[in-house]
């Protein structure tokens, strides 16, 4: 495969290119491709089409019917539903290209290209953007290399920390967040994936989307585990399960809002991994601006007494995660947050990667 980017990187791709340059995104189903490409694009206040080429049964059902017009004596294609009349430039997403028709396909073909169907302009300034399956368990139609051509193509892969931001924005089940932060190959189902899979669940991103809803409105019970085996698959319900059944770690809301020298004796017998998720959790609390703003200074002064517990207890494996954190892009607000607030850990901090 070609070049691989993440969501960022996707906004970053998005921003670069000219409207006129056509996209191809390369993934699995369900890590969010249309969902990241619709709200970035309504922010900009555009309208994105999105068309499931693989439900097409024929070219008239994407460019419209014919219609016989009396005055002029020539038969026209009327256009279809969703193509704009009002001369607003659209984001046309063709989504499940590779599971198209190959008499559909050919329709695509002009559009393009030339950003025309059945003879009839998209309004200047349309983008045109496509998200096609890679895989043996997928069922696909071959692209032609000519069609393939007309796109810059990129592989689309969403990091865990990415999807880990993102539901603790939306509010995802806390106990989701948490298993996917301790099992994040379980989050896209890598492992489990068959070419003989036909219709065994396996688990993604919506998915788990969905297993929190369920969640948040059942009291956990061995007839839920059936439930979210079908939406998730049975060997990742039952670890999921496993998971619940385990003691849970120190959420970031119990760190930072509440009692530090009370809380820490919790962490006594916690593992590197174990901090590792913890170092995760909190960074993400803050980013997500997850707190009231009279709650900064608690925060700070929680914060700093958690790295001194690290360094107290010569944790330098889960010092060095946290600093590594710290200093990576993933986190911008919590990096402003920790520079304007926590001055001492700052100082802290920085003596540690010197003595690295």
């Amino acid at each position: 495969m070609g070049v691989k980017i993440n969501s960022k990187e996707l906004v970053a791709v998005l921003e670069a290119m000219p409207c006129e340059q056509n996209l191809m995104l390369v993934g699995k189903h369900g890590i969010g491709k249309s969902q990241i490409l619709s709200r970035y694009f309504e922010s900009k206040g555009q309208k994105v089409v999105t068309l499931f080429l693989g439900q097409m049964s024929d070219p008239g059902d994407l460019i419209g019917l014919p219609h016989f017009d009396e005055s002029t004596g020539k038969t026209e294609f009327m256009p279809p539903y969703w193509f704009p009349t009002d001369g607003k430039p659209i984001v046309l997403f063709l989504d499940e290209l590779n599971r198209a028709r190959p008499e559909v396909l050919q329709t695509i073909m002009d559009l393009t290209l030339n950003r025309k169907l059945a003879g009839k302009n998209l309004p200047e300034g349309s983008r045109i953007i496509s998200a096609v399956n890679d895989g043996e368990e997928y069922q696909l139609t071959d692209l032609d290399p000519a069609l393939v051509s007309r796109f810059n193509i990129y592989e689309f892969l969403p990091s865990v920390q990415e999807w880990l931001l993102w539901a603790d924005k939306n509010k995802i089940d806390a106990r989701v967040i948490d298993f996917i932060s301790e099992n994040p190959d379980m989050l896209d189902g890598k492992n489990f994936t068959r070419e003989d899979q036909g219709l065994e669940k396996t688990p993604d991103r919506r998915a788990w989307e969905r297993v929190s809803d369920i969640l948040k409105e059942n009291e956990i019970s061995p007839f839920l585990k059936n439930i979210i085996a079908g939406i998730v698959g049975m060997p990742a319900a039952a670890k999921f399960f496993a998971f619940l059944s385990q003691k849970r770690l120190l959420g970031a809301k119990e760190i930072l809002l509440g009692s530090f020298a009370k809380t820490k004796a919790s962490m006594k017998n916690y593992t590197t991994p174990d901090i590792a998720s913890i170092n995760e959790s909190l960074f993400r609390f803050i980013e997500t601006e997850s707190y009231e703003k009279s709650d900064a200074k608690k925060i700070s002064e929680n914060l700093s007494s958690y790295f001194d517990y690290l360094v107290s207890e010569n944790l330098r494996e889960a010092q060095a995660h946290f600093v590594n954190l710290f200093s990576s892009s993933a986190y911008p607000n919590a990096l402003v947050f920790l520079v304007s607030n926590c001055s001492a850990l700052y100082k802290k901090m920085t003596e540690f990667i010197k003595s690295i």
